[in-house]
């Protein structure tokens, strides 16, 4: 009996062999993509077919493997920023950009000089959520852009460029060109805490973005739900991998009281991020309700730490700036 593997290792290094499948007789496998190995294949193909038990062969290229070594790249300059913290998550739909805007806030009441720059380039949200939708950047001198202000953080997004219909349908390479573009060439001053609104999952721009700023940390969001906690997990591992530090893990969505029994509901299931915070060795930095107030004074651009600065949910918020605070 044949070994297509032995077979195949004539012809690549094991280490361009990223995947071999065999499914009855049929035989896929993928390849990191370099000229030799595109020539290689035909050769490996013929050979392959040769063999009397294999009906077809199918060689899938992809490209080539980013390297998560940062040594070599060049920094953003970010002159006048002392931390820059981003705030992360493994999958969409956790309530990261509210966290971000609301805990950047909680940073500014605590005392600090806080910005916060929306990297979540294909869905932007923080015009919206800080009252400067539709007001256009302004620019004194043609070339570089003067933050928005309000609340008492500075602020900075795609979104405040395009209409908030219209889809950026760009590569990695190009939405990385635009986001260094608007973080070098914004006029952000003096400032104590950057808060980067980080696009969720562990892909290109999260990869880029870790390697060319100096970040002090990354804050991870994510609702007990195993599903999210999966994602949550594997951005762990993604900041891990290229050293930048955890600085702990936030549970949103953490219960619904009840407004008229008082009864406390875990719809999403009860302490899945604490447990997996701890099962990690990472820090449990605290926990935000699901209630209606925060989003709806997301959606109105007035966020919840401005409208009820002295409610239980701001605190909450504060609270767990004021770890951030200490870790940094």
């Amino acid at each position: 009996m044949i070994n297509i593997h032995e077979i195949i290792q004539k012809y690549f290094e094991s280490e361009h062999i990223e995947n071999i499948q065999n499914a009855n007789g049929r035989i896929i496998i993928t390849l990191i993509d370099t000229p030799e190995n595109i020539l290689k294949a035909e050769e490996l193909k013929k050979e392959l077919l040769n063999q009397g038990d294999i009906e077809k062969v199918t060689v899938i290229f992809t490209a080539k493997k980013a390297t998560t070594d940062p040594v070599g790249l060049e920094k953003w300059d970010m002159p006048g920023i002392k931390h820059i913290i981003g705030v992360a998550s493994g999958k969409g739909g956790v309530g990261k950009s509210t966290t971000a805007v609301n805990l950047a806030l909680a940073l500014a009441n605590l005392g600090q000089k806080v910005a916060i720059f929306d990297a979540d380039i294909y869905g932007p949200s923080l015009p919206t959520m800080l009252s400067f939708e539709n007001n256009p950047p302004v620019s004194y001198d043609g070339k570089t852009f003067e933050p928005f202000e309000n609340f008492g953080v500075k602020a900075m997004s795609i979104g405040s460029l395009i209409d908030r219909d219209t889809p950026l349908i760009w590569r990695g390479s190009k939405a990385c060109g635009a986001i260094e573009q608007m973080l070098k060439e914004t006029n952000w001053g003096d400032i104590d805490i950057m808060v980067i609104d980080m696009p969720p999952g562990t892909g290109d721009i999260q990869l880029t973005l870790s390697q060319r700023i100096n970040f002090s940390g990354v804050v991870i969001v994510s609702t007990p739900q195993d599903i999210a906690l999966i994602d949550a997990v594997k951005g762990v591992n993604m900041f891990e991998k290229i050293d930048v530090k955890i600085l702990g893990l936030i549970q949103n969505m953490a219960y619904y009281i009840c407004p008229d029994c008082g009864h406390k509901a875990y719809i999403f299931g009860k302490d899945g991020t604490k447990e997996t915070a701890e099962r990690l060795g990472e820090k449990f930095l605290g926990e935000i309700p699901l209630d209606s107030n925060i989003r709806k004074n997301a959606d109105k651009g007035t966020p919840i730490i401005v409208t009820e600065p002295d409610g239980p949910h701001s605190k909450a918020y504060e609270e767990i700036a004021k770890k951030i605070l200490k870790a940094l």
